[in-house]
């Protein structure tokens, strides 16, 4: 999937971005406040765009995947190839969900499997000790 370019702050006549659950984006994370993730980095947009009246996504950052991510249920390994944008080996961190206005979202990098953004979701269920949401049949399983 290509990069599509979409200006960091949306004017009268250039709309903001409408990131969909699943896509891969770069976002502006800063100005942060003590241990928040900064800098622009990658985020997985968890939300669905109809979540609320707002123009805020729900989205997990991209960070560079370390040796002892493995053993942090928060952190879902992600590795990088066409479809997702990604350009070296990650982990979605779900420790850090953020709820984000759109005027952050800069471009779309691509998007994950729908069984990646799961795994995410799932991680970000532990973290609140909510047990996950039991998978629903596809559309395409359906006959």
């Amino acid at each position: 999937m290509s990069a599509t370019k979409t200006p960091a702050s949306a004017t009268a006549s250039t709309p903001p971005p409408a990131p969909r659950r699943g896509e891969v984006w770069r976002v502006q994370l800063e100005p942060i406040r003590g241990s928040e993730q900064g800098k622009t980095r990658p985020v997985v947009v968890l939300s669905e765009p109809s979540t609320g009246r707002a123009r805020m996504r729900i989205c997990a950052p991209i960070i560079h995947a370390k040796p002892e991510h493995g053993g942090f249920y928060w952190c879902v390994a992600l590795m990088p190839d066409a479809a997702n944008g990604l350009s070296k080996d990650s982990s979605a961190n779900a420790a850090q969900v953020r709820a984000l206005d759109v005027v952050r979202f800069e471009v779309q990098l691509g998007a994950l499997p729908p069984d990646d953004v799961e795994l995410v979701a799932a991680a970000l269920c532990h973290c609140v000790k909510q047990p996950p949401a039991p998978p629903q049949p596809s559309a395409a399983a359906t006959p």
